[in-house]
């Protein structure tokens, strides 16, 4: 079995093992990610031990609550690699965090980055499972503004690197497929809890009339935006970039036939790679676990793909995990993941919200 060890132990105890330092929310506007996130995690580290473990070691997992501001996230990361209490991270969180840790770590120690991001962020060290803008939301785009002719879109996300640079990017976009972009706001973080204002801002989205809504809202601020959205009886259509299956959940379903998200994986994905990986988490943690989604799935991936970079390296030193990293490959729910330039390429679902279930409506390759 695979050891989740709070920061504090793995700081003051050492062990044989290699340590992984496993970056998800459990705290914050990102908390629902949490539960799935560690589960994942937890087997993957369990399968690599049973095989062995990686470089002849046990894994465990040292757990770090990402869902904190971003420089108090990364200050403790770098403590635990500065004391040599982690010898490899993995992460599943938002990109401001990202970022901060990239630059705290320094490239002293691999780091796997599961979700979709904004693009960049090259450093030594640092792959990427998620997809950028251009593979998860452009094809979306594209295809929404063809399908039900959304010509007016607007832009609507947290305030912060991710969501500005998808907007940005989103805009280009549109103007290629001959749409016009109506009206763009962003949001701190925690809004949901300020009902007034989230009423404040239907109204201007109400007032810019839209076809089409482009929601970069991550986590509770996008459970609670959809719920307001439903009740006021607005009937646009809304592309996601960070809704799967807790967040449906939290926004209590959906029947209008008009609320999309695109991701690289989502629960009822029907492949045998993702049956099987169903079957092996129900098994382990039991028909009432928290669901499968793309964000938890992701922290699966990022401690699968360390143990295979030090496996094909023989090491977990940076410079020898670098030289080798292109053509490293992984099996997960979505099936065989390979690097290439750092990063993955996979094709991305368009998944429709149908009550509690996304309907996947076609692959973009």
């Amino acid at each position: 079995m695979a050891a989740i060890v709070d920061p504090f132990e793995a700081r003051l105890i050492p062990s044989r093992a290699v340590r992984i330092g496993l970056v998800v929310p459990v705290s914050g506007v990102l908390g629902l990610v949490g539960p799935c996130a560690i589960n994942c995690a937890v087997l993957a580290a369990e399968e690599l031990n049973a095989r062995g473990g990686v470089l002849g070691r046990l894994v465990e997992l040292v757990l770090v609550d990402g869902g904190r501001p971003a420089r108090e996230v990364a200050a403790e990361v770098a403590g635990l690699v500065g004391d040599g209490a982690v010898q490899a991270v993995a992460g599943t969180h938002a990109s401001d965090v990202r970022v901060e840790v990239v630059a705290a770590i320094a490239g002293r120690v691999p780091f796997v980055y599961a979700p979709p991001y904004e693009g960049g962020g090259h450093a030594p060290g640092v792959y990427f499972l998620g997809e950028t803008p251009g593979r998860q939301l452009a094809p979306g785009l594209a295809w929404l503004t063809r399908a039900r002719r959304a010509r007016r879109w607007y832009l609507l996300g947290n305030d912060y690197v991710w969501p500005r640079l998808v907007s940005a990017g989103a805009r280009r976009t549109l103007r290629a497929h001959g749409a016009t972009v109506v009206g763009e706001d962003f949001v701190r973080h925690g809004e949901a809890a300020d009902r007034l204002d989230w009423l404040d801002r239907l109204d201007r989205v109400a007032a810019a009339r839209p076809d089409a809504i482009l929601l970069t809202l991550i986590g509770s601020d996008l459970v609670a935006f959809n719920r307001a959205y439903a009740a006021s009886g607005l009937g646009a259509a809304r592309l996601c970039g960070a809704l799967e299956e807790h967040g449906l959940l939290g926004i209590g379903g959906d029947g209008t036939g008009e609320l999309y998200a695109s991701m690289g994986y989502f629960r009822d994905l029907r492949t045998d790679a993702s049956l099987r990986f169903a079957e092996r988490y129900t098994a382990r943690f039991g028909p009432d676990a928290p669901m499968l989604n793309a964000h938890g799935h992701g922290a699966y991936e990022a401690v699968a793909m360390l143990a295979a970079l030090a496996a094909r390296a023989g090491s977990l030193a940076v410079p020898e995990l670098d030289g080798v990293a292109d053509g490293t490959t992984i099996a997960s729910a979505r099936g065989r993941l390979t690097l290439s330039g750092r990063h993955v390429h996979h094709p991305v679902h368009l998944g429709r919200a149908d009550g509690l279930n996304f309907l996947l409506q076609k692959p973009f390759h």
